[in-house]
């Protein structure tokens, strides 16, 4: 597993996950996401790679293909704080690929761009995204009451976060290509 950052050619690959992997709709704008035309602006747009605009989405790379996404945006250079989002296609989950791209993701951050912290979030009814968190070194940190709306219904958010201090996560971290 490597991370890198989108190319156009991920289009097919982004295409399908969206058209397979109906959850998406908690992660990301799914209906902008129609066609393979649509599926590179997408990338171009919603999965842009610019640090100094605050932004890093690295694709998933399982074998060539993008498998999901592992997302840092929301970038504060001078708290040194960023937000971390993650996703992965239905066909790849399983494999134990979010927790790995979260931690690497997180990780890159801290020695690449000096950040010092590292927050998510996942709604409090999703105990897989809960695990990931977990699994990628980020602590719990409190429940934020109705934070997010999904199809007109509000969720509870679960908040964890990493710190450069805190121990890096016993796994198989995945290669940086950039």
């Amino acid at each position: 597993m490597t991370l890198r950052p989108w190319r156009p050619d991920d289009a097919a690959s982004l295409l399908a996950a969206v058209q397979a992997t109906p959850d998406l709709d908690t992660q990301m704008n799914r209906s902008a996401v129609h066609g393979l035309e649509a599926a590179e602006e997408y990338i171009h747009s919603a999965l842009a790679w610019d640090p100094d605009a605050g932004t890093c989405s690295f694709a998933i790379d399982v074998d060539g293909r993008a498998a999901g996404n592992a997302g840092l945006s929301h970038m504060d250079y001078r708290h040194r704080t960023a937000w971390l989002s993650y996703w992965i296609a239905s066909d790849s989950r399983g494999l134990g690929l979010a927790g790995r791209a979260a931690a690497g993701a997180a990780g890159w951050a801290i020695q690449e761009l000096n950040l010092f912290r590292i927050e998510l979030g996942h709604r409090v009814n999703n105990p897989a995204s809960c695990a990931v968190a977990k699994r990628a070194g980020f602590l719990p940190e409190g429940i934020e009451r109705s934070k997010l709306e999904y199809g007109g219904l509000r969720f509870d958010v679960e908040t964890h976060a990493r710190l450069a201090t805190d121990p890096v996560p016993a796994l198989d971290l995945p290669t940086t290509k950039l």
